[in-house]
C-alpha cells in the first residue's frame, strides 16, 4: 500500500517535499519511482531510485527535483525546487515495475 503526502499550494519558484510511505519493506526492496498526472493528462514518469540509491530523472525535472528514501522509515521522498505552474498535478509513487496498487496521490498546485 502506498500513501503519498506533502502536496499543497505553493507560489512559483517555491519548494515542496513529497513523501510516500509504503507498507512492509516495499521501499527498501524495490526500485521506486515518482510520477505525476496533470489535469486531463496521462500519468508520466518523473524519476526513479534504485535499491542501491542510483537515481535517474526525466529531462523535464532534472536539476530541480531530487528523489531519496529512508528505508528505516519506509518512506520515499521527492524534493521539488524552483516549482513552475506547469507542474501542477497529482503526484504518485510506485515500485518499478509498477507492482503496487496506486495510491490516491498528493495534489501539488503551483500558482503564478
Amino acid at each position: 500500500q502506498l500513501l503519498e503526502s506533502g502536496g499543497g499550494l505553493v507560489q512559483a519558484g517555491g519548494s515542496l517535499r513529497l513523501s510516500c510511505v509504503a507498507s512492509g519493506s516495499t521501499v527498501a526492496d524495490n526500485d521506486m519511482g515518482w510520477y505525476r498526472q496533470g489535469p486531463g493528462k496521462r500519468r508520466v514518469f518523473l524519476g526513479r531510485i534504485s535499491r542501491s540509491g542510483y537515481t535517474v530523472y526525466d529531462e523535464s525535472v532534472k536539476g530541480r527535483f531530487t528523489i531519496s528514501r529512508d528505508a528505516v522509515k519506509k518512506t520515499l521522498y521527492l524534493q521539488m525546487n524552483t516549482l513552475k505552474p506547469e507542474v501542477t498535478a497529482v503526484y504518485y509513487c510506485n515500485t518499478l515495475p509498477n507492482k503496487a496498487v496506486w495510491g490516491q496521490g498528493t495534489q501539488v498546485t503551483v500558482s503564478s
